[in-house]
């Protein structure tokens, strides 16, 4: 059997929509903006399952329950994309390129493809039939912002964002470059005019001028 070891105190040590399992196991699974697959990820063996909805805080709590289990050595990534935030293509890219200098994820912009129940399940088996146990490494606690530490103290709570609020977000972030751009060409078009305006102005002065002094 796969040596194991403890995880943080207080596992999972970020709040969050997820269904927890056995801390021992080796596999984890993030379900994007799809619900009502983490209780059938659990039952497979999964030792934590549920959504990840946006492509900062919602990786950076993903980062934070995963590497606060040394048991953790698998993640499944499945379900239906976020509209507007493509979490599951980021943390491929997160794990396949790492941050830039930018602070950004690598290539993070892609999609990818949705898994039936039954392929979770299967691959969930299949990673915990290659358990390679217990991460060397003790546990690991960061603090996300606006959290607090596992040392004992209660942590923020902050309440997931649902897929309908990320799409609204997305939708008012496009509307908002939109109206950014309209009034863009408003100011153009508006200087445009007045400068074409004051020109006719000017050319009829001087016309008038020119005609007085022959």
């Amino acid at each position: 059997m796969a040596d194991k070891k403890a995880p943080a105190a207080g596992w999972p040590v970020a709040n969050g929509e997820y269904v927890v399992g056995n801390p021992e196991s080796c596999v984890a699974v993030v379900t994007l903006g799809s619900h009502g697959l983490d209780q059938a990820a659990i039952d497979a063996g999964a030792a934590i399952s549920g959504p990840c909805h946006t492509e900062n805080l919602g990786i950076e709590k993903v980062v934070a329950n995963y590497i606060s289990n040394p048991n953790i050595r698998f993640m499944v990534i499945t379900g239906s994309e976020v509209q507007g935030h493509i979490t599951g293509q980021c943390i491929k890219a997160l794990y396949e390129n790492g941050i830039g200098d930018d602070g950004g994820i690598i290539g993070a912009k892609g999609a990818i493809p949705f898994m039936e129940t039954g392929k979770i399940s299967d691959a969930i088996k299949n990673c915990i039939s290659k358990d390679p146990g217990a991460f060397e490494e003790d546990p690991m606690v960061i603090e996300l912002e606006g959290g607090a530490a596992a040392a004992g103290e209660e942590s923020t709570s902050i309440k997931p964002t649902s897929p309908e609020m990320a799409l609204l977000e997305a939708r008012m972030r496009i509307v908002s470059e939109k109206m950014n751009e309209a009034a863009m060409i408003a100011k153009f078009n508006s200087g445009y005019y007045n400068g074409k305006i004051q020109g006719i102005a000017i050319g009829l002065f001087l016309s008038i001028v020119i005609f007085s002094l022959l």
